[in-house]
């Protein structure tokens, strides 16, 4: 009966629909566009902190050749668990 009736053309509810349709498109667009920056803002601060990370890892690793070539009198000792340590450079002199 509904059907019949929004069939007619310049039917009330046929255009009441359309309007309907309209908003309901522009709610879905505006929606994804909303969830398309929340992913590209996470997609940005994982790159960030994955930079961040790679630098900090970088000189760590430099710091550490830099403090292995140059031994300012401390040894090197290695844990090889419980009571037991190793000791490396104890012996050479200088």
């Amino acid at each position: 009966m509904v059907k019949d009736f929004a069939a007619g053309p310049g039917s009330a509810l046929r255009s009441l629909a359309a309007i309907g349709a309209t908003l309901a498109t522009a709610a879905a667009v505006i929606v994804g566009a909303v969830l398309a920056v929340f992913a590209a803002a996470t997609v940005a601060v994982i790159a960030v902190m994955t930079s961040a990370m790679l630098a900090l890892g970088a000189l760590a690793l430099r710091a550490k050749r830099v403090r292995s070539r140059r031994q300012d009198g401390v040894i090197e000792a290695k844990h090889l668990g419980g009571h037991h340590w190793v000791a490396y450079g104890w012996n050479e002199r200088r």
